[in-house]
């Protein structure tokens, strides 16, 4: 007989049955009526080409075939509860791995997971720098932090942000500072991502519009100053998995935490 073809249900109203040795009982352990048992031990018996129950006038026995698969039957199915809490213990886990941009994770990600941390001391994260789409699987991922106009293919929550705005140090250049966000051929400084822009404005090496995400705690701390209002934009950053990671509890709890 093939695995998968393996009469799951019929093997479970078995289970019940031998148990009672009664199809009314069977059934009001199962919730359902007591045809339906029977329907499902004859279907059984048909499939397995054998007979389980018979009925003598002391009631309801097993028949020496059942009885011998009663055993390894009721050890399969004690493994069957095993795998179910073996693939739940991820859900209760503390553990928690994280993909990001690199200047997301230094600039907004870590002063916040700091906070989530000192809340809950028994939280335990793994930090990853992606600036690109990563697979989930292979890395293991619980959430990650993209850049772009939504989710994408992945279920997500938008972190809320005032768009982009243009930061400088006290006193700094007024020539433009380059990024991949903001290209710019011209500019006399480039850097790799908007983080060190915001860095080399603070050095007083010229201005750079950046992300307001990237930018805040540096203008909250006054290390940097805002030229301008804030625009908006089109796209942002967003907390973002696969449905099955995003269902579970323990993401669920940090999206919140980190998306308030």
């Amino acid at each position: 007989m093939k695995r998968t073809h393996l009469p799951l249900n019929g093997l479970r109203v078995l289970d019940a049955a031998a148990r009672h040795l009664s199809f009314t009982r069977a059934a009001d352990e199962l919730a359902v009526t007591p045809a339906a048992v029977g329907q499902q031990i004859r279907a059984l018996e048909d499939t397995l080409g054998t007979v389980l129950f018979r009925r003598t006038t002391r009631g309801l026995e097993l028949t020496p075939e059942a009885e011998a698969g009663l055993g390894p039957l009721r050890d399969g199915f004690l493994q069957f509860e095993e795998a179910v809490r073996a693939m739940q213990a991820g859900q209760s886990s503390k553990s928690l791995t994280i993909a990001a941009p690199r200047d997301v994770t230094e600039k907004w990600l870590m002063p916040r997971l700091a906070a989530i941390a000192a809340a809950d001391t028994d939280l335990r994260f793994v930090l990853l720098s992606a600036d690109e789409s990563v697979d989930f699987a292979q890395a293991n991922l619980d959430l990650a932090v993209r850049w772009g106009d939504g989710p994408g293919a992945e279920e997500g929550e938008a972190i809320e942000a005032d768009g982009m705005v243009t930061v400088s140090g006290l006193g700094g250049a007024d020539t433009p500072i380059a990024w991949p966000g903001e290209p710019d051929a011209a500019a006399p400084v480039r850097v790799a991502d908007a983080g060190l822009a915001v860095d080399a404005a603070a050095a007083g090496l010229g201005r750079a519009t950046v992300p307001e995400l990237i930018a805040r705690a540096d203008l909250a701390s006054g290390r940097v100053v805002a030229v301008g209002d804030a625009q908006p934009s089109g796209q942002g950053y967003w907390l973002v998995a696969p449905l099955p990671q995003w269902r579970q509890k323990k993401v669920r709890a940090l999206v919140e935490a980190l998306a308030r």
